[in-house]
């Protein structure tokens, strides 16, 4: 019993151990009166079954990342809280989100021994309340295999008029593809179409002139014979990096390019990753992009660093329908120009912003971030 998570008051009353045992350093305590040994790592599956030992008692199941995490789609941010849907109230606690509702029979299931929302359910949970581009990943993890397809949820949605967030779902189901194959190919697909790019395809099947596959690539511009494989750790053992450089080579010989791109590519230098697949198209294949795709940034957040008295100090500008709307900072200044561009203080002096770039990109000397 104390190998797991257990209940605190149990484990007292059967005379396993004492108040002193309980509460010392073998034992760690996770949310009131449940404890796990303290070895186990506090992810957010430990969580998630402590916060289903406290949900059960109030008829309430497992929902949001916590039913997605053991229904086996692992689509949430690190350090996500655990959350359960209960039809009564509940205490939350920190790391603990507590909803209210009480699901049909049809949305919930049984999963790793704890009661779960359906897939359909959690998808729909999920998608009316995140951000487009989280909510994307999660209906692609979650539909990923599974009998239910990301259409399913517009006719829950026409089911279920004026539920919060509604109105959201349409944007998100046209995003969403069920063949991705983990959540950062989601966000780079998304992230890619976000920046001006044409739409890849997902999940593509290279072939010879024979019709045989010589590999199945994470994202492709066929018309451009340009694949993009995102590495994940996985990747990065010495086994792994030789298959795929066996892998890029054959591509090679058959006319295709291969781009690999890591987690930094994807996050803090993603409007640099943008213009350098648009860079490639453009090398490749200039006719495949010429029906309107060119790189922009709907949102672009660029940071400049200024060293005052050896201590930097940041000015963020953001950039949304061609308007620059700085945030100033209190070291700090930018200066308006009519034509619609700003020249920020930087290290190096003024520094002009688009200058010389496609419309719509920024050209600074420190970092792009997205």
């Amino acid at each position: 019993m104390l190998d797991g998570l257990f209940r605190g008051t149990q484990a007292r009353a059967r005379g396993l151990l004492t108040a002193s045992q309980l509460y010392g350093p073998r034992y760690r305590r996770i949310y009131p009166d449940v404890f796990a040994p303290a070895g186990l790592a506090p992810d957010l599956a430990l969580r998630s079954r402590a916060a289903y030992l406290l949900a059960r008692d109030h008829g309430g199941v497992l929902a949001g990342y916590s039913a997605a995490l053991l229904l086996g789609a692992d689509c949430a941010p690190l350090h996500a809280p655990a959350e359960v849907l209960v039809p009564g109230y509940m205490r939350a606690h920190t790391g603990l989100l507590v909803r209210f509702g009480t699901p049909t029979g049809c949305d919930v299931v049984e999963a790793d021994g704890c009661r779960v929302t359906a897939p359909l359910r959690t998808a729909w949970d999920l998608a009316r309340r995140l951000p487009l581009i989280e909510a994307v990943v999660a209906v692609d993890a979650l539909a990923h295999g599974r009998a239910f397809a990301p259409a399913d949820l517009l006719a829950r949605c026409a089911a279920q008029r004026g539920a919060r967030g509604c109105r959201s779902v349409a944007a998100v189901v046209a995003w969403a593809d069920p063949r991705a194959e983990s959540p950062m190919e989601s966000r780079l697909r998304v992230r890619l179409v976000r920046g001006g790019l044409p739409k890849p395809a997902v999940q593509y099947e290279v072939r010879d002139e024979y019709g045989f596959v010589l590999a199945r690539v994470d994202l492709a511009y066929p018309e451009s014979k340009l694949a993009i494989e995102y590495d994940g750790a996985l990747h990065f053992n010495r086994h792994r990096t030789e298959l795929d450089r066996q892998r890029d080579a054959i591509l090679a010989s058959h006319g295709w390019e291969t781009v690999r791109l890591g987690r930094d590519d994807v996050d803090p230098w993603m409007p640099e990753t943008a213009r350098r697949m648009w860079d490639v198209l453009t090398f490749r294949a200039p006719a495949s992009l010429a029906r309107g795709h060119r790189p922009r940034a709907g949102f672009i957040r660029v940071q400049v660093t200024r060293m005052i008295k050896n201590e930097p100090r940041c000015v963020d500008h953001e950039k949304r329908g061609g308007r620059w709307l700085p945030e100033l900072a209190s070291t700090g200044r930018t200066r308006h120009r009519g034509d619609g561009r700003a020249r920020t203080a930087g290290a190096s002096g003024w520094v002009d912003q688009c200058a010389g770039w496609p419309r719509g990109w920024s050209r600074f000397p420190l970092p792009l971030i997205c």
